[in-house]
């Protein structure tokens, strides 16, 4: 089962893969993983990419698609694999197809898990952590009994990256960027579209029947 996972921050998509890899014994493969992993190991694409990285500038589509190439090219990625957080557009998602139509093995879903932006909203600057043992909260799903942590007493804290102007910007890059990924793989007929608000096991009852497994 060849996957691409789709869905705005905060949407439960790591949730759910984790419950995919468990079932179909097939890896997630996250392009930040890899390229990080590239870089450690000092491969010929890793050493590119770590000089571009040292300049502070972007790594080119080109080694990231020369990295999830290598990557989907092993032995465990035969039976299948997750793909996250890549394509994010319609130009690498139009290189990645001829790639795996090179090899022989295009995707064959396209999974949406969707959440609706207001729902988004209060999932990503509703969390709270806990500075003493980083338990996690939020104040709209699951609040602490008072002010501070259960567990520890701790002193709870908003991230950065939590708040209302950084996840907004987020979700507007995600909805610009991402979004048209559904019109193309829709026109291959692959997307399967699963509602992301509710119990996480029968969300993954839904998955599991759109997948026909």
């Amino acid at each position: 089962m060849r996957i691409v996972l789709l869905g705005a921050p905060g949407a439960g998509k790591g949730t759910q893969a984790k419950k995919l890899i468990d079932k179909f014994s097939i890896p997630q493969i996250s392009t930040g993983d890899i390229l990080r992993k590239a870089v450690a190991d000092g491969t010929p694409l890793g050493k590119e990419a770590k000089i571009i990285m040292d300049k502070g500038e972007l790594v080119s589509d080109q080694i990231v698609l020369g990295l999830v190439k290598e990557r989907i090219s092993q032995p465990d990625c035969k039976k299948g694999y997750i793909l996250d957080g890549f394509p994010r557009n319609t130009s690498q998602a139009e290189s990645l197809d001829k790639i795996l139509a090179e090899m022989g093995a295009p995707l064959e879903v396209a999974l949406s898990v969707d959440v609706d932006f207001d729902v988004l909203l209060k999932r990503l600057t509703g969390r709270r952590t806990c500075k003493g043992c980083n338990q996690m909260y939020n104040i709209y799903f699951s609040a602490p009994k008072g002010t501070n942590c259960d567990k520890c007493g701790g002193e709870l804290f908003q991230r950065d990256d939590d708040k209302a102007e950084t996840i907004k910007k987020r979700l507007e890059v995600y909805k610009s960027q991402t979004e048209p990924l559904f019109a193309y793989y829709g026109k291959k007929n692959i997307v399967k579209r699963v509602d992301g608000v509710g119990d996480i096991d029968e969300i993954f009852k839904k998955i599991c029947s759109l997948l026909n497994k």
